[in-house]
């Protein structure tokens, strides 16, 4: 059963090329789609899904990895926070390898500082109970898909009146940065595939205005290779047609309006703040900051994070792929001296990372 249904998938796919093909005919101009999402940067990869794509249809990796969008400043601060012995410091783990200013979190838990990998932030939570002389502090990385999950923690510590954990958030939120990236002449994007893990908490009506003030089509779109393929399809008729709206392929799973229980508690225990993205900057409004009747589970407010300046490998150039200006191969580091064993820039650590999954399935 399980051969037929991948020999059915396939056959799927490859009639769904064929049709994109037969579309791309009609182009007049070469198009650019965009994916947001890193799982879908993972499977574009995986099942060489560029190769069956026509010359003139190109999809270009965006800023879907959080672990990879995290700035280098919010990992020193992580570093600096293990210099306390007293600190105990939960995270997931493919934070461990992320490069700092001169540093990163393995080296510091090989030098014996105290970083524990968890699975669950309420995990990290019940850390906190079990250590109750110790502070630990929790790395809150991630889009509007992970964010719910530490607002609950928060709420549970404080059910518990658990006073000894805290978030150092890094939350960020998606339709912001498309924004950003729509109005880059450098890019000319044509359309995006809309990620589905985060569209499944903020729905697809979060995309309305990009699709209707730039007039740029989006299409939520689920992770397996006829997901992807269908979600193109999609994209091009919208193309061919003049038309900019946001349909939902990844209707399985996605609907219009979200998850209103994971938007309430989101909004319960965060507000909307300016946020850096590792390559595009400063940008107002993209990132969730803890809200202040719940400082004291904030790590910024708890604890005393005065850390230099953050210093960038300039010859890293990991902000120009989460860009989409540049892809893995342009980067003259990539598989010498930046690999996923000893990587250079956070692309590289991540399994959504454009550069890991470029390494792993794009050489």
């Amino acid at each position: 059963m399980k051969f037929q249904d991948e020999f059915r998938d396939r056959e799927l796919v490859q009639n769904m090329a064929s049709n994109i093909h037969r579309m791309a005919e009609r182009l007049t101009v070469p198009v650019n789609f965009m994916e947001v999402c890193g799982t879908h940067t993972m499977s574009i990869y995986q099942y060489g899904i560029r190769s069956l794509l026509p010359e003139n249809v190109r999809l270009v990796s965006g800023p879907g990895c959080p672990v990879c969008v995290t700035p280098i400043g919010y990992v020193d601060k992580a570093l600096a926070i293990t210099e306390d012995t007293k600190n105990i410091l939960a995270t997931f783990g493919d934070m461990l390898r992320v490069p700092g200013s001169s540093s990163s979190l393995m080296e510091k838990r090989a030098a014996g500082a105290d970083i524990r990998i968890v699975y669950s932030p309420l995990d990290a939570v019940m850390l906190a109970k079990d250590y109750p002389d110790r502070r630990v502090i929790f790395l809150g990385v991630g889009f509007e898909t992970t964010a719910p999950t530490i607002a609950a923690s928060i709420l549970e510590a404080a059910r518990l009146d658990i006073n000894n954990f805290c978030v150092l958030a890094s939350h960020k939120t998606m339709p912001i940065p498309m924004e950003i990236l729509t109005c880059d002449p450098d890019l000319k994007l044509n359309g995006y595939l809309c990620p589905a893990h985060v569209s499944t908490v903020i729905g697809g009506n979060a995309y309305k205005p990009l699709a209707e003030k730039y007039n740029i089509p989006c299409v939520v779109t689920g992770f397996e290779p006829a997901d992807v393929m269908q979600g193109i399809e999609m994209l091009l008729a919208q193309t061919l047609h003049g038309k900019s709206k946001v349909e939902i392929q990844y209707s399985r799973a996605v609907n219009w309006k979200g998850n209103p229980k994971a938007q309430a508690i989101l909004s319960r225990i965060f507000e909307p703040c300016d946020a850096v993205w590792r390559g595009l900057g400063i940008l107002p409004g993209s990132g969730l900051a803890i809200r202040p009747e719940f400082a004291e589970y904030d790590a910024e407010q708890m604890l005393s994070l005065n850390v230099p300046d953050a210093a960038e490998n300039p010859a890293c150039l990991c902000g120009e792929v989460l860009k989409g200006k540049l892809t893995p191969f342009d980067c003259p580091l990539f598989a010498t001296v930046c690999t996923p064993e000893s990587p250079v820039g956070a692309c590289m650590v991540s399994s959504e990372g454009t550069c890991a999954a470029a390494y792993k399935y794009g050489r």
